[in-house]
């Protein structure tokens, strides 16, 4: 630690919480849990009190398993008041994962909730062997919940010392975790833009969360709600009726959904009925959203709905707000914005130069919300992070005004026919979702005897579809051409899902690749 150094962004934060008072902060969907502002300051302060007297220093790594309770971003606030270093485990993870991604992170402490991870959290802190503690009663370390012990010295802000750091286990859609390592920059950036929204004229936020804290997604959205002034209201599960009615209910004027998870609220019969005449930014990402059903949202709920596009390295790159038909741009809706802030975007091509505008690149971005590293893997650092520059492994083309409109991953690209052709899954994904009996798919590649590789496409049909495989296949070979027509399709019931509501493409791989199973789609080749 740097002489010096302070978790700045903390004590900002605590500022806002001095000044907000007895306004609404935290309310916890379903966990009976409603939280001023001056008590979510009590109660970091209170938790900072009992790490800071369970032996925990600046520095410290704490690896962290929670749901997502009321109390979670008030944790984070107490962990990094202390300047300690957070490592979030990504819940709902294979116990292999887990254990490796904490191999390379080599944590100090460990946190479990007792509530909602007893069984989980004991055995891993037995099995890390290291000093715990606990949200809730009943754990093997104290309990942050509980007021601190008689004789605990209050926190003193000024004494606050250190730089505070997050690790955050990555969802593992194309491999194993990779842990990625943000310091406080990111946190300072994100309150700056709460500032930057406030002075704008945006009004404060009254925002249902669905994102967990071990998605970085989860800890920006929070704590820019919180800096801002705004009401943060935390739902653990996602349930569309319940979503809708949350909506209803409490106001929201403000969330943050999957494309999957919008589908399913398009779909739900509750949506017709329901009052989401609050809502201001219905924001929608992790994963790439069909054109056909996001013009069913702005139907369905009008010009509220907002694109956003980033990643955990670099979680804010692009946004395309208040999306609407434009007939003069009839392709612009696939777009996922222009980016925004301090972010600086460049396309470019495998030799690192900037492409044209209207070509296919890599994106590369420059942001303070620049990630700094993965832990403990430099060799994968070089690769993504080079001079300042984050490497999305995304490929996108700019039109002329600048918007971005991404045709798949380095990754994804499928390498099909005679030719060597290249194709990408979104563009496919798109076209099938076009079909008013589609309610959701995914593409991937697969070997093919005759083409090398080819698309094989994962449907979810509406309930009493007829659409066939035949009608699918020439839908997308009518939109794009014969060479993107997927070379099989297979039906299914749901699309599996990632922590973060993508599609796992990883599990869609793994099926294949156990099953072999497709319904023939017509010949491709």
């Amino acid at each position: 630690m740097e002489q010096g150094e302070r978790p700045y962004y903390v004590l900002r934060t605590l500022d806002r919480f001095t000044e907000y008072g007895d306004r609404e902060a935290i309310v916890g969907v379903g966990w009976d849990c409603r939280l001023t502002y001056a008590q979510c300051r009590s109660m970091v302060l209170d938790m900072a009190a009992t790490i800071r007297d369970a032996g925990i220093r600046p520095g410290t790594t704490v690896a962290v398993m929670l749901a997502h309770p009321p109390e979670g971003p008030l944790l984070q606030l107490a962990l990094h008041l202390m300047g300690c270093r957070t490592a979030w485990v990504a819940a709902g993870t294979p116990y292999r994962e887990v254990e490796e991604y904490l191999a390379q992170v080599e944590p100090e402490w460990f946190l479990y909730d007792t509530r909602t991870h007893g069984k989980k959290g004991r055995e891993f802190a037995e099995r890390l062997g290291l000093p715990v503690l606990c949200l809730g009663p009943d754990g093997l370390g104290p309990d942050l919940l509980s007021a601190p012990a008689a004789g605990v010295t209050p926190f003193d802000l000024d004494a606050a010392t250190g730089a505070p750091e997050t690790i955050f286990q990555t969802s593992g859609t194309t491999g194993m975790p990779k842990p990625v390592h943000h310091r406080a920059s990111l946190n300072e950036q994100m309150a700056t833009l709460a500032d930057e929204w406030l002075a704008a004229g945006g009004p404060p936020l009254r925002h249902l969360t669905l994102s967990p804290l071990w998605f970085v997604a989860g800890q920006t959205s929070s704590l820019m709600n919180l800096v801002m002034g705004g009401v943060l209201y935390i739902m653990y599960r996602f349930e569309p009726g319940e979503f809708l009615a949350t909506i209803e209910k409490y106001r929201a004027n403000s969330t943050f959904i999957s494309p999957l998870m919008f589908y399913e609220l398009l779909d739900h019969p509750d949506v017709a009925t329901t009052d989401c005449g609050s809502l201001e930014l219905l924001s929608v990402g992790g994963a790439a959203a069909s054109p056909a059903r996001l013009r069913e949202g702005v139907e369905r709920f009008g010009p509220v709905i907002r694109i956003t596009y980033g990643q955990s390295e670099t979680p804010f790159i692009s946004a395309f707000p208040n999306i609407a038909e434009d007939p003069a741009r009839p392709n612009r809706i696939r777009s996922c914005g222009q980016p925004y802030g301090d972010v600086r975007v460049e396309l470019r091509d495998d030799d690192g130069n900037p492409v044209p505008t209207g070509a296919v690149g890599e994106i590369w971005v420059a942001s303070k919300l620049n990630f700094e590293g993965y832990w403990g893997r430099p060799d994968l650092t070089a690769e993504i992070l080079v001079d300042g520059w984050v490497r999305t492994k995304d490929l996108a083309y700019a039109d002329e005004e600048g918007y971005l409109h991404i045709v798949g991953r380095t990754q994804d690209m499928i390498i099909t026919g005679i030719g060597c052709d290249h194709i990408f899954p979104r563009p496919i994904e798109e076209a099938l979702a076009t079909h008013p009996e589609v309610r959701a798919a995914a593409v991937i590649g697969v070997p093919d005897p005759e083409l090398g590789e080819a698309a094989h496409a994962y449907v979810v049909r509406t309930d009493d579809a007829t659409v066939t495989a035949d009608e699918l296949s020439e839908l997308v070979r009518s939109r794009l051409t014969r060479l993107w027509a997927p070379r099989t399709i297979e039906f299914v019931e749901d699309l599996p899902r990632t922590g973060s509501g993508k599609a796992n493409t990883k599990e869609l791989k793994a099926k294949w690749a156990a099953e072999h199973v497709a319904v023939p789609a017509g010949a491709a080749g």
